[in-house]
């Protein structure tokens, strides 16, 4: 097994290498037989520049950020050094399945952006530069540089980046420097110098891998070709060393964290169960699942009848804590505990652990504790919980 792998790599490499050297000799004769004259509709007015010397950006998570915007690069946020740390809390909660994240549908009209944003985006409110951030994450994603020939407006490029959105179960999305100095998620209407695409590294299912890059790198070729660009692919092997750095840390914080409550005498009838849920503030879900939500809208925690839609009767509620997805200032831990006291005394029913022994409220504080322990851990890998780049790493 291990030589048929090998030789699949070897084979893939090959091919790989193959087709950039037809690619390189096809830009070649495209460069010899360009036309030297500038498109005037592409230009606007004398700002429009040609793009500047290409600065390569860095691809470790322990390097340093890259130049700021103005030096022609895209901005790395500043993050911590070192190796990502290894967690210390290990909750026993009751695990749920993850769910790869879900193919977005693509932009149609007008301003729409050339990737979809995560959580903030369709806040206008939000500044391009922090929205690019989000979109683009040099922390979280393989940027992939893409040197346009001449500057080229939104709506020429769209259609070509529309067709690489997904690699796998990894998004890829796309930023552009606008002739306004900024970077800033790609739209109709505003000329770019510049273009920097970028693919998630990592998500709470897999890492990216050897097959997934190598189809990346081909269809990037292919994207870039008619929009007359020139793609900065990184080096596979150091790619796939920080995605597996990254998706470590993923693995290792993936933290589902649970309480039980037990009925004290007969299991709850489910219709009746319904109502005195909805008077609690849950939120139904079409897969029998509940929500709580906070003031905001946002999802603070959920509740499972651990009993399928067909059953009348249940004996056991679970909440549960998606702990890397709630930021600490909405204490959704808190939040969560004070709502099945609550239910204790609406049920008749004791809150219990997995194992089905009572949790003092001792206990539940030492909890509290761990959970904060947790926070203070991702804070200090720079994926502060509940934040975009928490969001989309463990979506």
């Amino acid at each position: 097994m291990s030589l048929i792998a090998a030789g699949g790599v070897f084979i893939v490499g090959v091919i790989s290498y193959n087709k950039w050297q037809e690619y390189k000799a096809k830009k070649s004769v495209e460069r010899a037989f360009a036309s030297d004259h500038d498109d005037v509709l592409m230009r606007s007015g004398d700002e429009v520049q040609a793009p500047s010397a290409r600065h390569e950006p860095s691809f470790s998570l322990d390097e340093t950020p890259l130049p700021d915007a103005g030096s022609g690069a895209y901005a790395a946020p500043e993050h911590v050094e070192g190796d990502l740390p290894a967690p210390s809390f290990a909750p026993g909660a009751e695990e749920t399945d993850h769910a790869a994240p879900a193919a977005a549908s693509a932009a149609g009209a007008g301003t729409q952006a050339a990737a979809p944003a995560p959580a903030r985006s369709a806040d206008a409110s939000v500044p391009p530069a922090e929205l690019a951030t989000s979109l683009v994450d040099p922390l979280i994603d393989c940027l992939l540089p893409l040197e346009l020939e001449a500057p080229v407006r939104g709506e020429k490029i769209l259609p070509a980046l529309q067709k690489l959105r997904f690699v796998g179960s990894k998004p890829v999305h796309y930023i552009g420097l606008a002739v306004s100095g900024d970077w800033e998620p790609i739209v109709h209407g505003t000329v770019y110098t510049k273009l920097q695409g970028g693919v998630q590294l990592a998500s709470r299912s897999t890492a990216l891998n050897e097959l997934e890059y190598s189809e990346l790198a081909t269809r990037l070729r292919g994207v870039a070709d008619e929009i007359s660009a020139e793609p900065h692919i990184p080096d596979m092997i150091d790619v796939m060393a920080e995605a597996k750095n990254l998706h470590r840390f993923v693995a290792s914080h993936d933290a589902q964290l649970g309480v039980n409550l037990a009925s004290n005498g007969a299991p709850w009838a489910i219709t009746t169960l319904l109502g005195a849920l909805e008077k609690q503030g849950f939120d139904v879900r079409p897969d029998g699942r509940y929500t709580m939500r906070d003031n905001e809208g946002g999802q603070l925690f959920s509740l499972s009848t651990n009993v399928t839609l067909a059953e009348e009767t249940t004996p056991r509620l679970t909440l549960l804590l998606d702990v890397p997805c709630v930021a600490p200032a909405r204490d959704g831990f808190g939040a969560m505990i004070a709502c099945a006291k609550s239910l204790v005394a609406r049920l008749d029913a004791t809150i219990v652990d997995d194992y089905n022994q009572p949790l003092s409220d001792a206990a539940l504080t030492e909890i509290a504790g761990q959970v904060k322990d947790f926070y203070a851990e991702m804070d200090s890998a720079d994926i502060p919980a509940g934040s975009t780049r928490a969001l989309r790493l463990f979506s």
